[in-house]
This record gives C-alpha cells, structure tokens and sequence, in this order.
C-alpha cells in the first residue's frame, strides 16, 4: 500500500528500527495540508498549504504493526493525492490525529525532524515552516 509520511516516520533508518521496509520511496507533496508538532505531530487542514514528505510503498501489515504502537494508536487514516517530483498522481493514505487531540507543542521533535528533513534535501520553504515550529513550538 502506498502512505505518505510526514514526521520522523519518513526516514528509512528509523523504519528500518521498527521492521518497516519500504519497497517504494519517493518525494512528493500534498496540498492544503499544514504540519503541527503538538503532542504528537500530525498533518491538519490548512488553505493554500504544502506539506513535502515521503510516499512510500509498504506492506499492509507492516503498516498495522506500526499503528498499533501505543505513542500512534490515535492515529486514523484518509486517503490523500500525492503528486510526486515528475509530477505524476498517486492515491496515498495518511495516517493523522484527529483535530479534537492536537494539543500542545513538542520543539524537540521539530529539532529531529528539521535535522532529518535537512538530511533528505527537502525545500527551503518547508525547512523554514519546520524550524519556525521549533523555534516556537507549533
């Protein structure tokens, strides 16, 4: 199946930590979706957004057991539109908090995610959204 991640989940090291192995990775981006990193990180509604993350291609049961990890029990699943670099379309599912337990901030998880976001070269523009979220806990 095809998920698009957007935290720390889009890094095949940390995946690899948890037995997910992707048979697909690739960078793409979703619109009119903005991150939050509350407790935990989530991707919320926002006009006009741009979230830039991975799409990558796992097993559904792999997905299962990655969900079913007490820290991202809450998460629910929606089905988003991933266009990829070549511009390409792909149905993708998007595991996100649901709006009513998005709470609080987590500048700590900003910091790891701005270091790995930086590692994987996404674009300024997301890099600076990730370290305005670390400087003031978005």
């Amino acid at each position: 199946m095809n998920v698009f991640f957007y935290g720390l989940f889009m890094y095949e090291a940390l995946l690899a930590r948890t037995f997910v192995t992707p048979s697909r990775s690739e960078v793409g981006h979703v619109d009119y979706f903005v991150l939050r990193t509350g407790q935990p990180a989530t991707l919320v509604c926002s006009a006009g957004a741009r979230s830039y993350r991975f799409l990558m291609s796992v097993s559904s049961d792999q997905v299962n057991e990655l969900y079913s990890d007490k820290s991202v029990a809450d998460y629910v699943t929606e089905t988003v539109i991933v266009e990829l670099i070549n511009g390409s379309k792909v149905d993708a599912e998007c595991y996100n908090l649901p709006v009513d337990k998005v709470s609080g901030t987590n500048k700590i998880y900003a910091k790891a995610l701005l270091e790995v976001a930086s590692k994987l070269g996404f674009p300024e523009s997301y890099l600076l959204e990730i370290r305005e979220a670390a400087i003031l806990g978005q």
